[in-house]
């Protein structure tokens, strides 16, 4: 990992940070639902096409994994973030199928300094991601703890 160059200052509210574009191909999907969610809609295509879903569909917590991938390359990699507390909300709007081109953004709600660590600042985000056709595939929300810039409570 980078060298952190992005600390809690640097995370103003509204401050929006671009995501991807990522490709989903047939066989991520396959690989991921092999190890973590091996229902058929995520197996093969035929039982993706005779599912809701409409063809060879990436799990939901697949799609998650998509986003923290997109977060990192865009921005964590270079912060010192310190993890995050949860998840406050997410939701799968549509399905995410094989071929499909994924691209958003995070973009700061809040942040605020902690009281319980001096040093550290809470940072919460809303993330939304869409396929090539601008149609919203997830929206998800959460906070994360972010280091301030050097103080004598978190020197190294």
């Amino acid at each position: 990992m980078a060298e952190a160059t992005l600390y809690y200052e640097d995370f103003p509210p509204g401050l929006r940070l671009p995501l991807g574009p990522f490709e989903v191909t047939a066989q991520d999907i396959i690989d991921f639902a092999r190890q973590f969610d091996p229902q058929p809609m995520h197996l093969s295509r035929e039982a993706g096409e005779a599912s809701i879903l409409g063809g060879l569909a990436a799990s939901g917590w697949h799609t998650c994994a998509m986003l923290m991938r997109m977060m990192f390359d865009s921005y964590i990699s270079r912060s010192s973030g310190q993890g995050a507390p949860g998840i406050d909300s997410m939701e799968w709007k549509r399905p995410v199928l094989a071929g499909d081109i994924l691209s958003g953004f995070s973009e700061v709600e809040a942040a605020r300094p902690l009281k319980s660590r001096p040093g550290i600042g809470m940072v919460t985000c809303r993330h939304e991601l869409v396929n090539q056709r601008g149609e919203t595939v997830l929206v998800a929300r959460n906070a994360s703890m972010i280091r301030q810039k050097s103080t004598p409570e978190n020197a190294p």
